[in-house]
């Protein structure tokens, strides 16, 4: 039998990237749900942060969700819309903070 590890940084990464996709198809089902036309270049940027205080470390993220040619307010109410629907937002909720903004 053979196992092998992931390093930090690559276990890092892949969850990122994971928490990114996951993103995305919630903003997908949100916009399906409500007959919504994405934009081909639709984008999030996720970056998480260690945080350490009162001699504990935790993590904060943050989601970067670029919706170009979509009306801001409709943006807005998918972004809120995929993060209950996001099973990353689901499994972090009270946990981690996450902050999402429309860039």
């Amino acid at each position: 039998m053979s196992l092998r590890f992931a390093t930090p940084l690559e276990t890092s990464q892949r969850r990122i990237l994971s928490f990114r996709r996951g993103t995305l198809r919630a903003i997908e089902l949100a916009a399906s749900q409500r007959k919504i036309k994405l934009p081909a270049d639709l984008s999030v940027d996720a970056e998480i942060d260690l945080n350490l205080a009162d001699g504990a470390y935790f993590l904060a993220a943050r989601l970067n969700v670029s919706v170009p040619g979509l009306d801001r307010e409709v943006a807005q109410e998918l972004i809120h819309a995929a993060h209950g629907i996001c099973p990353y937002s689901k499994a972090t909720r009270g946990n981690i903070a996450v902050e999402t903004n429309l860039v």
